[in-house]
């Protein structure tokens, strides 16, 4: 038989120069047979003696979250004695008195009231701005000059941290984040590396020339682009709604308008075509008749603010089933953040105070007007300030006693932070938002009836997302 030479490759392998092919093959079989048999012995033998239940490991664990009521958001009625099955992270079911399986954890929050985790679809959780420093301007550049995208990326982990622990479990975060700062964050929130809310992102929002800065030297105008995307014409509105995409973004965040700065109506069409084109959402900042008909008329899916609109306008969002989504406040938070001294003259605190009830009362009679004309309501925080003596979270939830003042019920009120979002941020493929079998376990309870009183919901005491406690003040012993 022919012999062939086999060159020994690892030196541990010690076999002749020269063997039979044959052979040699019959060896090589007859080691492999021996570790596969040593390596299955090995792990029969540690399921069989470590004491691990591998069954019980791979199945999804069960809990039982039940209360004196729960609020069904579609239906706007309480379901009394209210229990939600989960598994994993999502609901398996929900009703009155349902039997607990065995060997389920049970929660009892004793006399609370359940609603869905809430959501607010304008934040930007990489921004804190300082009212001492000043405006939007100078905290604008000292953020991008100072703390940078790294940095702003570890305090939105901790504005995300506050926004979740106040009952804000889903978050749309529309830019100022630096470059894909707030892709970073919900990727690290998804790993599981920070604990946070769900985030739908924009990265860098899409603009006319300069941003949303005020004027700046030519010298240093190089720093819009750490905030900013900015388009000139079609092609550039397309080509940035793409690259967009390949970074990362959820949905796309517009600056119609700042000041004289307008982006045209077909800019603004070619951004919704190719957004919708691959099926993703349009958000545009826009204020005042001219900024805010640009956006209706090419279709975009949420108008931010809207502080001035016409009626026309407002009708052909409500056609085109278009979300306003008011980022308002009350008189007295929002003076609140002025930092008025012992040496500031009475008639500035005067002129200051009735400057800032006008402007509140002027965006209530229009959230009014919408709600008339059947447009729908999207909660909105558009918080980056730091608010003394509250988190960011709770410095949101006065956007709800705005809205109460403003008309809107109660019952609204929270449809606009749950379903009202939940269809804006993912439309039918929204698995948050509501409590039903198949969605996230994302829930909060409350002591009171946020029903009778919107203000219930500042003091959340019970927060879950997936599944997982994030925060507990009620009721904390559990049950078998």
């Amino acid at each position: 038989m022919k012999k062939i030479q086999i060159i020994a490759i690892k030196r541990k392998q010690r076999c002749p120069a020269y063997l039979d092919e044959r052979s040699f093959s019959k060896i090589i079989m007859n080691k492999l047979k021996v570790r596969t048999f040593l390596i299955l012995f090995t792990v029969l033998f540690l399921i069989c003696f470590s004491g691990i239940d591998y069954a019980s490991a791979q199945t999804p664990k069960r809990t039982a979250v039940r209360a004196a009521r729960m609020l069904d958001i579609k239906s706007g009625n309480f379901i009394n004695n209210a229990v939600i099955l989960i598994e994993g992270d999502r609901i398996t079911s929900v009703g009155e008195k349902l039997e607990i399986p065995k060997n389920t954890e049970i929660i009892d929050l004793g006399s609370a009231t359940i609603l869905p985790g809430l959501i607010d679809a304008h934040t930007h959780l990489l921004q804190n701005y300082d009212s001492k420093i000043g405006g939007d301007d100078p905290n604008m550049i000292l953020t991008v000059t100072q703390l940078g995208t790294t940095k702003r990326a570890l305090l939105g982990a901790a504005m995300g941290r506050e926004m979740l622990e106040a009952g804000f479990t889903t978050v749309r975060d529309l830019g100022n984040s630096g470059v894909n700062g707030d892709v970073a964050l919900r990727d690290a929130i998804r790993s599981g590396w920070v604990v946070g809310p769900r985030m739908v992102v924009s990265t860098r929002a899409l603009s006319a020339t300069g941003g949303q800065f005020s004027e700046m030297t030519a010298e240093t105008q190089k720093l819009i682009e750490h905030e900013y995307v900015v388009i000139n014409n079609a092609d550039e509105a397309r080509r940035a709604v793409r690259q967009a995409f390949y970074d990362g973004a959820d949905c796309i965040k517009v600056i119609v308008n700042t000041g004289a700065r307008v982006l045209s109506l077909e800019e603004m069409k070619v951004i919704v075509e190719e957004a919708h084109r691959v099926n993703k959402k349009v958000a545009a900042h826009a204020i005042g008749d001219a900024a805010t008909r640009i956006a209706a008329e090419a279709g975009v899916d949420s108008i931010e603010h809207a502080y001035t609109i016409p009626d026309d306008v407002l009708r052909m969002m409500a056609e085109k089933n278009i979300y306003l989504v008011p980022t308002d406040y009350t008189a007295e938070f929002s003076l609140a953040l002025y930092s008025f001294s012992a040496d500031t003259p009475a008639e500035e605190i005067k002129r200051r105070t009735e400057a800032v009830n006008r402007i509140t009362k002027a965006g209530q009679e229009r959230i009014a007007r919408a709600v008339k004309f059947g447009v729908r309501i999207a909660a909105g925080s558009d918080e980056y300030y730091q608010v003394k003596g509250k988190t960011r979270g709770q410095a949101s939830m006065n956007i709800f006693r705005a809205y109460l003042a403003s008309g809107m019920t109660p019952l609204e009120i929270i449809r606009s932070a749950t379903i009202n979002n939940a269809d804006l941020l993912a439309g039918e493929r929204a698995l948050f938002g509501s409590i039903e079998k198949g969605k996230f376990a994302d829930l909060i309870a409350v002591p009171g009836n946020p029903i009778k009183d919107i203000t219930e919901l500042e003091n959340v005491n019970f927060v879950m997302k997936g599944g997982t406690i994030i925060k507990r003040e009620v009721n904390r012993e559990k049950a078998k």
